[in-house]
């Protein structure tokens, strides 16, 4: 089954609300918001604009419908990073050398 939120959103505009909640929940320093920081790259072939998922048939053969919105999850997400840093910061910072986003 494909799991979803009936949602259907273009990258940036994911990226516009992480930033947005980023600007509630954990305002910059300088006070200017996180979306300033956005920069376009080049595209990448077989690089996604945006990500759907068609749910149809885990709610019409088992009822199923999420319990959250794709707003609602998505601020519980960017909130757990916020109050486990402990747990991830060192694994980035583990990676900061090697290169992200390449394919070899």
């Amino acid at each position: 089954y494909n799991i979803g939120g009936h949602n259907e959103l273009a990258n940036i505009d994911v990226v516009r609300t992480v930033c947005a909640i980023l600007d509630r929940l954990r305002p910059r320093a300088d006070g200017r918001p996180y979306a300033e920081q956005i920069s376009s790259v080049a595209d990448r072939p077989g690089h996604d604009k945006r990500y759907a998922i068609d749910a149809t048939r885990i709610g019409d053969e088992l009822g199923w419908t999420p319990a959250e919105t794709f707003a609602t999850g998505l601020e519980k997400t960017v909130r757990w990073y916020l109050d486990n840093d402990a747990w991830w910061r060192p694994l980035v910072e583990e990676k900061a050398a090697e290169r992200r986003g390449i394919a070899a």
